[in-house]
């Protein structure tokens, strides 16, 4: 289909709400996405368990996070990269630790939210 594009990038609306994980922004701060380091992402999901299990959920929506019980130390999230410049999301994303994102640096010094 000529002059159709489909956009594959993440669907979310970032926001600083602590209340909320999707859409979420926050800043990375591990060393396993170096490219990452110190920008600021979007969270588009939470993939449960993902450093546990092979087969892990993967959560969109904020109903979801909440009934796995919300974000723990053994999950990975998955995140866009914010463009100031353009205003928008990147449409790559990465699955950086939960523990790597400010937003849930916490979780490693405290244990898991469980």
């Amino acid at each position: 289909m000529k002059g159709t594009a489909v956009i594959l990038g993440p669907n979310v609306e970032p926001h600083d709400d602590p209340a909320r994980v999707i859409g979420r922004r926050t800043t990375y701060h591990g060393y396993e996405h170096p490219y990452l380091r110190g920008y600021d992402v979007v969270i588009v999901a939470v993939l449960k368990d993902a450093l546990r299990v092979e087969e892990h959920g993967h959560l969109t929506t904020e109903e979801e996070v909440r009934g796995a019980g919300g974000v723990s130390v053994d999950d990975r999230i998955e995140v866009a990269p914010f463009l100031p410049k353009e205003g928008r999301l990147s449409f790559v994303t990465s699955d950086p630790r939960a523990i790597d994102l400010e937003a849930f640096s916490h979780l490693a010094r405290g244990g898991t939210n469980r």
